[in-house]
């Protein structure tokens, strides 16, 4: 019966090898076809074109002077050394350039304010943040930020000197809708301008692609920030920043960790349940569990896991932009016959890695599948999974202040817009922890 869900399974989601095999050999015969054909290119300065009479015309870039060929004789050139003389004008165009940009900072250093100037812009482009913090939200999620704005995030100019001198940066994460510019997308953007913490994400956004969230938003995330950590965390979870911070501050010489409450749910195999999992038959028998990872209510990862969900992220997108280019190389008029043999190769490698991260149905199993195959260290940390008053105001009062609260049964604080300023009171760290934490010791600018 599992033999049967798993073929079902992948006859969705794997292109047969047949029709794969098929269409490359059919790409690699378009291409051959299309090689041994005459492309007119048109007439244009500094571009080779060919005359009415047969005969071939360029341009020697160096000299300046238009060279004729008449009939097909031995000094025809070829389509390849026109690309060749198209490549070394582009290097000399960059040359010249790399020499005025060279001039240019000679200038600047020897003028002192435009010196100093540079250097500041040069500090902050340089400067290593602590930890980003992303929160994860969702368009009809309004209430809910103004609740977090009002209790453990920061606003305005003390969030700026979080950033500055605590290196921590704190974004609310959303995607976009799917029609682009609509309502919700506005709705955001007015929100944005007042409060301007949101980190808008290449996504769109629905329940069921948190786990296409979760990968752009590490992806995104450390492409812009030089950070020790990342951190995911819902937008109806209390966070006490100074003691997350010191929490994750123990961990910060370590070169893959993975930080969060860890736990091993049963894998769900009933369609219609909350949290069905519809690849149960990957994990063994039914009633079986899925393999310890971080609650998705708040997790961290270091730099170098974030860097590798980058560079998966970056190497799909990457092979999606080539296929684009070859294609518009093939219909351009300067399209040479290694531009078709590009397209066999980069399609196979397109069939091969479209899903270089596999996706499952829950988000925080997703990225502790990610990990599965890695040298990476699981932490468990229970500060992290604090329950509500009174278990984290006993917690509290005991002096072990927790860094995340919420309630497990609502996978969250219940009814958190009405709560989160009670569980704040209660459970919230000293108001000048924040700013005087050990933590802080751990941030340095780069050299």
């Amino acid at each position: 019966m599992f033999v049967k869900s798993r073929g079902e399974h992948a006859s969705k989601h794997v292109l047969p090898k047949n029709l794969a095999l098929l269409l490359c050999f059919a790409s690699f015969c378009a291409g051959m076809f299309f090689s041994n054909r005459t492309w007119m290119v048109p007439d244009a300065k500094g571009i080779p074109w060919t005359s009415r009479t047969g005969g071939k015309q360029f341009v020697d870039y160096d000299r300046n002077i238009v060279l004729k060929n008449e009939g097909n004789n031995s000094g025809d050139i070829s389509g390849s050394q026109h690309s060749i003389l198209t490549m070394d004008k582009a290097i000399s165009d960059l040359e010249i350039k790399l020499m005025a940009s060279r001039a240019e900072r000679e200038t600047i250093q020897k003028d002192p304010m435009m010196s100093e100037g540079v250097k500041n812009i040069e500090s902050t482009l340089k400067r290593k943040y602590f930890m980003v913090i992303g929160i994860n939200t969702a368009f009809s999620s309004h209430k809910r930020r103004d609740s977090v704005r009002a209790t453990w995030m920061p606003q305005a100019e003390k969030r700026k000197k979080l950033e500055e001198e605590t290196g921590i940066i704190i974004r609310f994460v959303i995607g976009h809708s799917s029609t682009s510019g609509g309502i919700l997308d506005k709705v955001i953007e007015a929100e944005e301008k007042v409060h301007g913490d949101f980190l808008r994400l290449q996504h769109v956004e629905g329940y069921l692609e948190l786990s296409a969230k979760t990968k752009t938003y590490f992806a995104t995330a450390v492409s812009l920030w030089d950070a020790e950590f990342y951190v995911k965390v819902d937008d109806d979870i209390h966070v006490n920043l100074a003691t997350l911070g010191v929490t994750l501050a123990r961990h910060s010489k370590k070169p893959r960790v993975y930080i969060g409450c860890m736990k091993s749910g049963p894998v769900l195999a009933r369609k219609g349940v909350k949290y069905h999992e519809p690849e149960y038959w990957k994990f063994g028998e039914v009633g079986n569990k899925y393999f310890r990872h971080a609650t998705g209510q708040l997790y961290a990862i270091s730099k170098d896991l974030a860097t590798y969900i980058f560079i998966n992220q970056k190497l799909v997108q990457l092979l999606n932009e080539a296929l684009v280019l070859v294609l518009r190389c093939m219909c351009s008029n300067r399209s040479s016959n290694f531009i078709y043999l590009l397209v066999p190769p980069v399609i196979i490698v397109m069939l091969c890695l479209r899903n270089v991260l596999h996706k499952y149905a829950n988000e925080d199993v997703s990225l502790g599948a990610w990990f599965i195959g890695l040298d990476v260290e699981h932490v468990d940390d229970r500060r992290l999974c604090c329950g509500t008053p009174p278990d984290c105001e006993w917690k509290a009062q005991a002096g072990n202040i927790c860094a995340a609260s919420f309630d497990w049964r609502c996978s969250g604080i219940c009814r958190s817009v009405e709560r989160i300023m009670e569980v704040h009171e209660r459970c919230g760290e000293d108001k000048n922890a924040l700013w005087s934490a050990n933590f802080v010791q751990t941030i340095r600018t780069s050299s």
